[in-house]
């Protein structure tokens, strides 16, 4: 025999007659914490797509640039000294390779990089240009010559300049891209928010309780929402404070992305420096054709198959026209970050506003008194808290006893991302992704030098591949719904036949314990 009076209920307790049997108020448990879980997904989708788009966005526009940057010195050296354009075409794409890889987060050596593309260029150098009259040297002598480049220093402090140009270019931007891969994860990390016990029941008691009743078109009262959902979110509303700033600082850093900090500017000038370094190379060609010689002895030549083999490569590398890559003029990395920041504006107050959103916009009726205020279908009077967890003390609904945990370690996050946005802190190569796992040893204090805060430094040799972007992820959109029996609606009078209510409980069950 069915038992209509609930007595084994925990959370759905009611003076009437009932058709929720334990059993039925877990399983309705589990729907009301899957119901929020999508609708937090769902709410932070077009954020966190926002973000993932432009994360793709600016990878793409920074290997354009640098493809551009390298076939642009490509092209000046084959204007300038078109001998040795077609030979020096590997290691300068090796260079812009690496140039690349650096700007989006390796944590490889910028100044070795640029010390190996030289070392490489300096044999082509000395045989056409300090040495024009020589035939093309031997495999060791050229090899000897390429090792003797550092202890030579040929190109004067070239070298280390252009490492140092770039990487004090690249520094903002490495933050600012790593900034936004911390910001999908604070998304990702509250949109699967534990939700505490207390959370549960208030959402069972709220979403699903009234079905027990025969009430399954009822929607709670607004204030009865928001103070359920703020005392579930109320860790996220802790978010709120360090969002808005992240935005800020994110902000602050892109205006100050110009001059030697602007990558654009810098990378498309590095054909300058190059050519300036050889041209500094062939005026000094009197000296460093004595030094190499006292270093390698007279050039050996190579054999008259292997010159007529190593020229006719030659010939055939600089016949080949460099095409630079054909960019939208609009198409900047500072048109980029106007517009992400211009529409990422619009999502500084999420996290304040979020549990407000949810009721508004999807659990809560928009007008009428005829709600469900936790008993029945009547008007809500209790008090209605404010945002966060110190409003949450006098929440009649849920009761918060401290900040859920991993929150705290997001908002450590935020806060530790903030600082290098704002220049405070300088991240020491090699120490990036410590942001990810919440470590703070890495990092520096106070900076009071504005522009030393992006200073260039050197990190581990080692080449690391750089991580797949983001995308955005699966929003699962479909929401729990209970099926609902034409009429019920019509079940909210608190006048009921003793005949009549048994008749549509059992028909309320069966619905239920079918949709089981």
């Amino acid at each position: 025999m069915v038992d209509f009076t609930g007595s084994d209920l925990q959370v759905c307790l009611s003076k009437n007659l009932t058709c929720c049997t334990k059993k039925m108020e877990e399983r309705y448990q589990v729907a009301a914490r899957r119901d929020i879980q999508n609708l937090l997904q769902t709410t932070s989708s077009s954020l966190k797509f926002l973000i993932s788009r432009n994360v793709a966005a600016f990878q793409e526009t920074v290997e354009s640039l640098v493809h551009q940057a390298e076939n642009h010195t490509h092209a000046v050296l084959l204007h300038t000294y078109r001998d040795l354009a077609g030979p020096a075409a590997a290691p300068l794409g090796e260079f812009f390779t690496d140039v690349g890889l650096f700007v989006l987060g390796s944590e490889l050596s910028l100044e070795e990089a640029s010390q190996r593309f030289f070392d490489a260029l300096f044999p082509l150098v000395y045989e056409r240009l300090v040495e024009p009259d020589l035939s093309r040297m031997s495999l060791s002598y050229s090899e000897c010559v390429r090792a003797s480049c550092r202890d030579l220093g040929p190109y004067g402090g070239a070298p280390g300049r252009l490492a140092a140009l770039i990487s004090r270019a690249s520094m903002p931007g490495r933050v600012f891209l790593q900034a936004l891969h911390l910001g999908v994860e604070v998304i990702n990390t509250t949109d699967h928010i534990q939700l505490s016990r207390e959370c549960r029941r208030g959402l069972l008691r709220m979403s699903y309780c009234p079905h027990c009743q025969g009430l399954t078109t009822s929607k709670p009262c607004m204030g009865y929402c928001l103070n359920v959902v703020r005392g579930c979110l109320a860790s996220l509303a802790e978010v709120d404070a360090h969002w808005r700033e992240f935005v800020r600082s994110l902000e602050t850093l892109s205006t100050r992305m110009h001059g030697a900090q602007d990558l654009e500017q810098v990378l498309l000038e590095v054909h300058g420096l190059v050519r300036d370094a050889v041209a500094h190379a062939q005026r000094n060609a009197p000296r460093l054709s004595a030094q190499v010689r006292r270093v390698c002895g007279d050039p050996v030549r190579q054999q008259p198959e292997q010159v007529s083999s190593g020229q006719h490569g030659s010939a055939g590398r600089d016949s080949i026209p460099l095409k630079g890559a054909v960019r939208n003029a609009d198409d900047t990395l500072s048109n980029r970050r106007k517009e992400f920041l211009s529409s990422l504006r619009l999502h500084r107050a999420f996290y304040g506003g979020l549990a407000d959103q949810l009721c508004v916009s999807d659990l809560a009726p928009g007008d009428g008194t005829a709600c469900w205020n936790g008993a029945g279908v009547a008007s809500y009077t209790l008090r209605v808290v404010g945002n966060g967890i110190k409003a949450q003390a006098e929440n009649p609904e849920v009761k918060v006893k401290e900040a859920d945990p991993v929150i705290s370690q997001v908002i450590d996050k935020l806060k530790h991302i903030n600082q290098l946005l704002q220049g405070k802190s300088i991240p020491k190569l090699g120490t990036l992704d410590q942001i990810e796992t919440g470590s703070g040893d890495g990092y520096s204090g106070d900076c009071d030098d504005e522009d030393g805060c992006w200073g260039s430094g050197n990190g581990a040799a080692e080449r690391r591949r750089i991580e797949t972007m983001l995308t955005p992820g699966n929003t699962n959109n479909h929401r729990y719904h209970h099926p609902q029996s034409k009429g019920f609606d019509q079940m909210n009078s608190g006048t009921r036949g003793t005949q009549s209510v048994p008749l549509v409980l059992v028909s309320i069950c069966a619905f239920a314990l079918l949709s089981g």
